[in-house]
């Protein structure tokens, strides 16, 4: 997998960056996601995430993450584009945007470390990508019961 990111706040050490990156890639492999998928990470602050939720999301406020799917599959819609290329472009399935403020905000208010709080916000948005939601009760359990489950083998499970 090509993992893309970018810290717009110049605080995120290399140490959160490579967590970041592995667990992505960890959570990729479970999924079975194809080799050649792309994704962008981009750190910024809680301002930043505020005029992108403004913007985007019609929320003037700030939120802890937020990802843009770049292929939300339609039923019966036709693949012109790839024909024989399928498997050799690349997939870029979308971005995830964290507040790195929010991040530290909720590792305090949840009790656990800064590390655990990013992976599980990197983690969330990645599985948004991939389809996952939690606007049904079904889908919240099937969602949050992988982020755990990815989140605990990985080694970030609640402490």
């Amino acid at each position: 997998m090509e993992l893309d990111l970018f810290d717009e706040t110049n605080t995120v050490s290399s140490e959160q960056t490579e967590l970041v990156r592995t667990l992505l890639e960890f959570a990729a492999g479970k999924l079975e996601l194809p080799e050649n998928t792309e994704v962008s990470v981009t750190f910024v602050t809680n301002e930043r995430i505020q005029e992108i939720n403004r913007e985007y999301r019609d929320k003037d406020q700030p939120t802890d993450v937020i990802s843009f799917a770049l292929e939300d599959e339609v039923d019966d819609e036709p693949d012109f584009f790839l024909g024989d290329f399928e498997g050799l472009i690349p997939k870029n399935i979308g971005d995830i945007i964290i507040s790195i403020d929010r991040t530290k905000e909720q590792a305090i208010e949840y009790g656990h470390s800064f590390q655990r709080e990013l992976g599980f916000l990197a983690l969330h948005g990645f599985l948004h990508l991939n389809g996952y939601d939690h606007m049904e009760p079904e889908d919240e359990k099937e969602m949050f019961g992988l982020q755990n489950e990815i989140l605990k083998e990985y080694g970030l499970g609640r402490e």
